[in-house]
């Protein structure tokens, strides 16, 4: 399953050759600056953080794997914002107080599944939610998910989604960032009748800051999500958020984590399989 170098050395040639512009700024910048926004108004607002060491190591960790990981697969320095993607996510998704190893080795994980879990040049699992459901599964005694929500004032919710809106708009996947959302709204009402909560209690999720995080970021990334079509993308987040109701009906707790675990890389193995057969004489 593993890549050769030149082949991974080819693929990181070709996708830096001709970034893209948005708003006169290199388009790889403007998610790092958009999650750093989320992270100080989510910290400054509700304190979403367990502490901003615990933070700094998991960016420290991601961005020293890339780089030797990088360097030992295709022999040349990386670009860093997908590693400093990587690790804010898991330093505010994250909670393991006054435990700082788990930080560092859930940076690490996620790092790793890039350059090791890979099938025909592309990794299958978004490396965030890889890592952070590895850590659920091997240390639930030391680690749990983000739970907090933004509180009553929705301003910090608005600019939030405002900014990731044209963001994401401007990078072509609003469709799949709208298509949950429409998705969750909708299994937020099958949920009600099920729990018998209040339709407004099953859609309070979605304020959160770990939501935002998931559909501004993980479920769009470019490098795990399919390649095929449009209609093909908004099919495997349906599929997403079926999943995650599923889970929910049954008190999983880091419902969307899994979910995303479970759909993402089947949808992306059917993907290279079906573009590699259209590809075929």
């Amino acid at each position: 399953m593993s890549a050769t170098a030149a082949e991974l050395g080819s693929v990181k040639l070709t996708e830096e050759s001709m970034p893209v512009k948005i708003f006169g700024v290199d388009s790889r910048f403007i998610a790092p600056i958009f999650i750093t926004l989320i992270l100080f108004v989510g910290q400054l607002s509700f304190g979403i953080l367990e502490s901003f060491p615990q933070t700094a190591i998991a960016i420290l960790t991601s961005v020293i794997f890339e780089i030797l990981l990088s360097r030992l697969t295709i022999g040349k320095f990386p670009h860093l914002a997908s590693a400093y993607i990587s690790g804010i996510s898991v330093g505010i998704l994250v909670r393991s107080p006054d435990i700082y190893w788990t930080f560092a080795l859930c940076a690490a994980i996620s790092i790793t599944s890039k350059y090791v879990l890979r099938v025909r040049n592309r990794h299958i699992w978004n490396p965030s939610n890889f890592g952070i459901c590895a850590m659920l599964f091997l240390a639930p005694f030391a680690v749990a998910s983000l739970s907090i929500q933004w509180g009553n004032n929705l301003l910090a919710l608005i600019v939030i989604w405002l900014l990731g809106s044209i963001i994401i708009y401007r990078l072509k996947r609003f469709h799949i960032t709208l298509t949950y959302v429409l998705s969750f709204l909708a299994f937020s009402f099958v949920r009600s009748l099920w729990t018998g909560d209040s339709y407004f209690a099953e859609i309070a999720p979605i304020t959160g800051a770990m939501y935002q995080l998931f559909i501004f970021f993980m479920i769009t990334d470019p490098k795990t999500t399919v390649r095929s079509s449009k209609k093909a993308q908004i099919v495997v987040v349906v599929v997403i958020a079926t999943v995650e109701m599923i889970l929910r009906m049954c008190e999983v707790v880091h419902a969307p984590y899994y979910a995303l675990f479970i759909v993402g890389p089947i949808a992306n193995l059917i993907d290279i399989y079906y573009l590699s057969q259209k590809a075929s004489p």
